[in-house]
């Protein structure tokens, strides 16, 4: 199933970069457009202004004029990171800012769904609000708006998910992806949003004498950095700066608990956290509370000063996430058995992919879709039971598929198909009546055949070509870590070359440890032996079988492994070939 190759990047331009930039960074970053010195500036000033996102003078008059009134205002947010990253971001701003009654509420995702429904709202109404503020939803929330209005309940919708042709009546709306917005970057996470609305919120109040000393919104981009990282929302120059402002204060011990907690439970160096960190260690502690119990202890660990209730609350966040990968694997096998006898490139295999099963777990559905998506190199459906008659799920997507787009296609030429839907380019998620599953695979499968052939389904894997015997040193890996952050659309550095195995050792009977050592063009060794770590790789039944004294085509990232207080070079692998 495992249809790969390596593709090298074209570099563009690196001319006026800085002259005594590392050849190797200048190399990486005009393989990602960065040609300029200006454009390596990630400094606070660099931010698109506040002033220019849609809606904010609107959203700040809304809040000034419910602060002036003393509104109970409740917030709600969504049950992934990034959602609970605003959540905290907004109630600890404005309490800092004397907002006295400021409560927040998370839909659980197995009782209400998604977004502002009417549900949530009647659930909020008892609090007794004057103002709803969504963060990282609402956009498609008409009923749930509707419902407030009725109740004499005002609404504030921010969010960053795009938009449907008409948006909800609400009293004010902030989406850089609204229709007409201007907003340069249209790249913001949930929490990028939140930020911004605080930013200009705080300078409002201080400027209309409604808060003397407030603190200062920059002093949480430790959220906005972890919201960010998690919802893999491109890191254009925007967001790059609003991540490495986070990382900065993570790293000088100026974050909150419980960030703190999350990255010492995750074993992680505080002083050296970078953004991978956030995405594969930090983030998923925090979004297994959304997907198998309740995000409000996420959003509880983030609120807290308190370090030992933050650290219990990690705790919690980290068990959660041990038995979320459990359930995960589970369901991914049983995923990849039903397409066992089927390659990627197999006609018979749809190309737009919708799996279900009975026994599966709606909290992890969109895990188990990425997983098997990155095996068969096609958008994946995975849907659970939600009741009798219902089913929800995530999709994921590659790229040149927009996935959000697919359904909206579907829904339009079929209404009632779909109950509703929402998301990005490369992830979405659904609901539909569990008596159409039939019809909606074939539709779904035909909708993305409008979108990519068969030919498409060969993976490709991003190369920034190879790298010389010594520039495979752990000073090396280092300075790549720092140079970041990495992310998504601006890529951690990946390298590709031949390599002669010195040594195979298998790691908890999924993963691949290897010793090895360059081999040059021509076909010498050279430089010394270095660790090299395939994750996952046993999971596939057709992996390459590797030997000692073997030669391997390897696509790779390098890595600084810290065990017992020590460092070494090694090689994690994304693709891997026997010559």
């Amino acid at each position: 199933m495992l249809n790969r190759t390596i593709r090298r990047r074209e570099a563009g331009g690196a001319m006026a970069l800085p002259g005594d930039l590392h050849p190797l960074l200048k190399r990486l970053y005009a393989n990602r457009g960065v040609n300029a010195a200006d454009d390596l500036d990630l400094g606070l000033a660099r931010l698109i202004p506040v002033t220019r996102l849609g809606g904010i003078d609107a959203a700040v008059d809304l809040l000034c004029d419910h602060f002036g009134r003393g509104s109970r205002i409740v917030i709600v947010g969504d049950f992934d990171a990034d959602g609970a990253t605003s959540t905290a971001l907004v109630v600890r701003q404005m309490r800092g800012l004397g907002f006295k009654q400021v409560d927040f509420l998370v839909p659980n995702r197995f009782q209400y769904g998604y977004g502002l429904t009417p549900e949530i709202v009647q659930l909020a109404a008892e609090m007794k609000p004057g103002l709803i503020v969504t963060v990282d939803n609402g956009i498609s929330s008409h009923a749930g708006v509707a419902m407030a209005t009725s109740l004499g309940i005002q609404t504030l919708i921010t969010d960053h998910h795009l938009s449907p042709a008409t948006v909800p009546a609400a009293n004010a709306i902030v989406n850089p992806n609204a229709p007409g917005d201007l907003f340069p970057s249209k790249a913001l996470a949930g929490v990028g949003v939140a930020f911004y609305l605080m930013a200009a919120l705080t300078r409002a109040m201080q400027e209309r004498g409604l808060c003397a000393k407030p603190p200062a919104v920059t002093e949480l981009l430790d959220l906005v950095a972890l919201g960010t990282v998690a919802d893999l929302v491109p890191l254009d120059r925007n967001n790059r700066v609003l991540v490495h402002q986070g990382l900065r204060r993570i790293r000088a011990g100026r974050c909150v608990a419980g960030i703190h907690a999350l990255v010492e439970a995750a074993g992680c160096i505080p002083s050296q956290v970078v953004a991978a960190h956030l995405g594969f260690q930090i983030g998923p502690r925090l979004n297994a509370a959304g997907r198998l119990d309740d995000m409000s202890i996420g959003i509880q660990c983030l609120l807290t000063d308190d370090p030992n209730m933050a650290r219990m609350l990690a705790a919690r966040l980290t068990q959660l996430n041990s038995d979320r990968k459990e359930l995960e694997l589970q369901m991914q096998q049983e995923a990849l058995m039903a397409i066992a006898d089927m390659r990627a490139e197999d006609p018979q295999l749809p190309l737009g992919l919708c799996l279900f099963d009975e026994s599966w777990h709606q909290g992890v559905v969109g895990l188990v879709a990425s997983r098997v998506k990155e095996r068969v190199n096609r958008p994946v459906i995975a849907l659970a039971r939600a009741d009798a008659n219902t089913l929800k799920g995530s999709a994921r997507s590659i790229s040149g598929v927009h996935i959000r787009d697919v359904l909206d296609a579907v829904a339009t030429r079929h209404p009632g198909l779909i109950e509703k839907f929402g998301g990005h380019a490369m992830a979405a998620g659904l609901t539909l009546p569990a008596a159409t599953l039939d019809m909606f695979r074939a539709e779904f499968d035909a909708e993305v055949r409008r979108w990519m052939s068969i030919d498409d389904t060969i993976g490709i894997v991003h190369s920034d070509g190879s790298l010389q015997h010594h520039e495979l040193t752990l000073d090396v890996a280092r300075l790549l870590q720092q140079a970041g952050p990495w992310g998504q659309n601006f890529p951690e550095p990946m390298f590709d070359g031949c390599f002669e195995v010195r040594n195979v050792r298998i790691l908890g009977e999924r993963h691949l440890k290897l010793e090895v050592r360059s081999v040059s063009s021509d076909g010498p060794l050279g430089g010394s032996s270095c660790e090299a770590i395939a994750f996952r790789h046993f999971d596939h039944d057709d992996a390459p079988h590797v030997e000692p004294d073997s030669r391997v085509e390897l696509a790779y990232r390098l890595d600084v492994n810290r065990y017992n207080g020590s460092e070494r070079l090694q090689l994690v692998v994304e693709y891997l070939r026997v010559l």
